[in-house]
């Protein structure tokens, strides 16, 4: 059954478009990417509709400067993007924000005269200022919240040129990870009617199965809106298409206008199909608003049948199979691209973790673009949805909580209304790791949250990931975890797996996850997990390394009175399963075994070396490797650690047994001390008989260049993401090898970020000639809008040129 799963996900993926296209079908919105003009700096009056912008640069969105060079590289101070300078400093990886002005021309038809005109921003960071011929319509405090903004009275009359003017200011320390520059999210123009509908107004759910699930009540409400029309009556129609595209219902009703026309409800499906991880089906509801036998506007919002359900005695339950949670705690970022919000590169993050049999993420800790939460339906990926990292109280000077009193409130109901209709999101979380959220002041706010929460959606659960007291000692876990606990449906338990079993026997209708836990912890958390009903998941911090919160992941083998932290020149967090290249990590391989995933797997390291001893971080991992190439190291004590969840398991070292030994029942590993030979390394397990094998590669001897697709779209919303790989004679990676190359691209398309996996290898990041780390470098290709095909063509020292071709369909 996994084989046809993963058969279907892969067929889904290759057949459908990455493109915003399916979200915004209509001529009603309009994408806004392309041909901006951007300054980095403060500029007096940048704003006004007069305003020499001529030597200003010109570039299409989505835009993140902050991964750009900086124009003044000084010896020890810069490499690339990075500044030991940088305001944020770890926390955002040696970054620089600042200030950005962002300009655009458009003029509006004669067709367009008598409609309403608004701007959809999908993501600025941070603050931002909208103005539309010398005066600002619009200012947002939160980098990661999607706003429209009505500019129709701002506009010249059709025919004459309007001027927008955006500006961007990411200033001091307001992020504890890295969060990127600028408009890093698309950009829509949006025109409609003066009798219109909105997206946002509208919000289709299953709100039950009936008939033994052979029927599905479809609950559907929206607004209409009427905009200086003297329009009396219309008619509101509603047309449901199955995943297949046939048409399984269809009604209209007649309604009274008013300026804004509430209409509420519901109708069946008959013989649904059920959205779920394994099938994650879709059907669209078209809603149209017609008056005088004119259809003034239609909107096509794609949606999920099916059921959720939470309980201490089943767990959670989705179409009523109770199901466990395998998920992953996951930044915005998109590693090489910055922040960037590419559709592609969206897609694939879900695509990495399906492949990674996690089956939910939890969004850390803002509002993830729409593109992300689209996959994550089209794929069958669970998401716990996330606003806030703080609220009244700062983590950082900077942060959003000098806004969060005026802002919060809307910045929460900004994404339940955006985000309701993905059938993917099945909690709302309020917060992370709040520091007033055992306080009076927290537990007021927590409610009021939830109250925001359930004006909107009353059909999801909400949620919050709530940590030890180690920012207020004077609390107690037993007693004031209770207040952070009231409001909220489901707890988040971050890194207090310890904490589950006790707080149950107090509180035995409580429903439990773990909202963080540590890579190393993977497998006590998991057994807690597969033991009790209660305890309905696990979010490992974190699925995938992110840029900033650099050296998180730390683990050094250090001499005493060493320096236990670095961090220059860190700038990744290195504490993901899946690094920034898209590579499992040794924890992933492990978390396959806890998971059940895979039946062996094993890793190796060199002993400790005499007289030092190893730091490692509560986020890191050992310094293992899989790998067998360990040069210069003949007859020294290696460290083999043989993960399985068979009883016992057999390891052999070039055809020789080296011993036998038990996995411990709790973390399933068995370790093993082996003096080194080159050859192969065989892990086996005792009864079942599977294996792992590590071998000893040659040289290397050519680069081998691997497309994740070599057809893609002539859109520039789509990628291909292109593996580069020094090989042996025989086809092996030679991961303990680290050479530049050179890489260039010709034909319909460029190279728009390219580098390694590597936790501290500043230069190479986005580079066009990058080190190998452990053997492997990666450059991401962006087609222009021309069908055609794009040569991409790497280069080493001592090896033959190797070229790849990418079809641009």
């Amino acid at each position: 059954m996994k084989t046809w799963n993963k058969l279907f996900m892969y067929l889904m993926a290759l057949f459908i478009l990455p493109t915003n296209a399916g979200l915004h079908a209509s001529g009603r919105e309009t994408l806004f990417d392309k041909n901006w003009k951007f300054y980095l700096g403060s500029i007096a009056n940048a704003e006004q509709p007069i305003f020499n912008d001529s030597m200003w640069r010109i570039l299409d969105l989505p835009h993140d400067w902050s991964v750009e060079p900086l124009s003044l590289q000084r010896e020890n101070i810069t490499i690339g993007p990075f500044s030991r300078m940088s305001e944020g400093f770890i926390d955002t990886g040696h970054m620089v924000g600042g200030e950005g002005w962002y300009r655009k021309e458009f003029t509006i038809s004669n067709d367009d005269a008598d409609k309403c005109i608004s701007l959809y921003f999908e993501g600025v960071y941070n603050q931002s200022e909208v103005w539309i011929n010398g005066k600002k319509a619009h200012f947002n405090p939160y980098g990661y919240t999607s706003y429209r903004t009505d500019i129709t009275s701002y506009c010249n009359a059709p025919g004459v040129p309007n001027i927008i003017a955006v500006k961007v200011v990411n200033s001091g320390r307001n992020s504890r990870w890295y969060s990127g520059s600028g408009i890093f999210r698309h950009v829509w123009l949006i025109k409609t009617e003066k009798l219109h509908l909105d997206k946002w107004d509208t919000f289709v759910t299953t709100s039950g199965l009936r008939r033994k699930g052979k029927e599905a009540e479809i609950r559907l409400s929206t607004i209409i809106h009427r905009i200086g029309l003297q329009n009396q009556t219309g008619e509101i129609g509603i047309k449901i298409y199955s995943p297949s595209g046939n048409k399984v219902f269809s009604t209209s009703q007649e309604v009274r206008l008013a300026d804004k026309t509430p209409v509420t409800t519901s109708f069946p499906v008959q013989t649904p199909e059920l959205w779920s991880v394994d099938a994650p089906v879709l059907y669209r509801v078209e809603v149209s608003v017609s008056s005088g036998g004119r259809e003034y506007d239609r909107i096509s919002i794609p949606f999920g049948i099916r059921t959720i359900a939470f309980s201490a005695e089943k767990g959670f339950q989705l179409n009523g199979k109770s199901l466990k949670l395998k998920g992953g705690c996951l930044h915005h970022d998109n590693g090489l691209l910055g922040a960037v919000a590419i559709d592609r590169a969206e897609e694939r993050k879900v695509e990495l973790l399906k492949a990674n049999g996690y089956n939910a993420v939890r969004c850390s800790h803002n509002l993830t673009s729409e593109y992300f939460l689209d996959a994550c339906d089209r794929l069958g990926m669970l998401v716990i949805h996330e606003t806030f990292d703080q609220w009244q109280k700062p983590k950082r000077d900077n942060d959003y909580h000098q806004f969060f009193d005026e802002w919060g409130v809307k910045d929460l109901t900004a994404g339940v209304r955006r985000d309701r209709n993905h059938p993917s999101i099945i909690m709302w979380s309020i917060g992370n790791e709040i520091q007033e959220r055992a306080d009076a002041k927290g537990e007021e706010i927590a409610e009021k949250l939830v109250s925001a929460i359930k004006q909107y959606d009353d059909s999801r659960f909400t949620t919050a990931g709530v940590n030890w007291f180690w920012d207020n000692p004077h609390y107690q876990w037993e007693t004031d975890s209770e207040r952070a606990f009231r409001n909220i449906d489901i707890a988040g338990y971050n890194y207090a797996w310890d904490k589950y079993e006790n707080d149950h026997a107090t509180h035995p209708k409580r429903i439990m996850y773990g909202s963080e836990s540590y890579p190393k912890d993977a497998a006590i958390n998991w057994n807690l997990v597969e033991k009790h009903s209660y305890i309905i998941g696990d979010f490992v911090w974190a699925a995938m390394d992110y840029l900033g919160e650099a050296a998180l992941g730390r683990t050094f083998e250090l001499s005493p009175g060493e320096p236990s932290h670095q961090n220059w020149p860190w700038y990744n967090s290195w504490c993901g399963d899946i690094d920034l290249c898209g590579d499992k990590k040794p924890q992933s391989y492990y978390r396959d075994i806890v998971w059940r995933e895979r039946a062996i797997s094993m890793a190796v390291r060199p002993a400790v070396t005499l007289g030092k001893y190893i730091m490692m971080s509560d986020w890191g991992w050992s310094l293992e490797q899989l790998t067998w190439n360990w040069r210069g190291m003949e007859d020294k004590p290696m460290t083999v650690n043989i993960y399985s969840r068979s009883p016992k398991v057999k390891l052999y070292l070039n055809d020789k047994l080296v011993g036998e030994k038990e996995t411990g029942r709790e973390n399933y590993i068995a370790t093993f001390e082996v003096p080194y030979e080159p050859g192969i390394l065989k892990a086996v397990n005792a009864q079942s008989k599977e294996e792992f094998i590590l071998k000893t590669t040659g040289k290397p001897s050519a680069i081998r260049l691997t497309a994740d697709r070599d057809k893609i779209k002539a859109s520039r919303n789509d990628l291909s993401y292109v593996k580069i790989e020094l090989i042996d004679k025989d086809g092996n990676v030679v991961p303990d090898t680290s050479l530049p190359v050179s890489i260039q691209c010709s034909g319909n398309g460029h190279i728009i970020a390219a580098g390694n996996a590597a936790y501290d290898d500043m230069k190479s990041f986005r580079s066009l000639t990058p080190n190998t780390f452990r053997g492997k470098a990666m450059a991401i290709v962006q087609p222009d809008e021309a069908k055609g095909t794009i040569q991409l063509t790497v280069s080493a020292e001592g090896l033959e040129d190797v070229s790849i071709l990418i079809k641009v369909e």
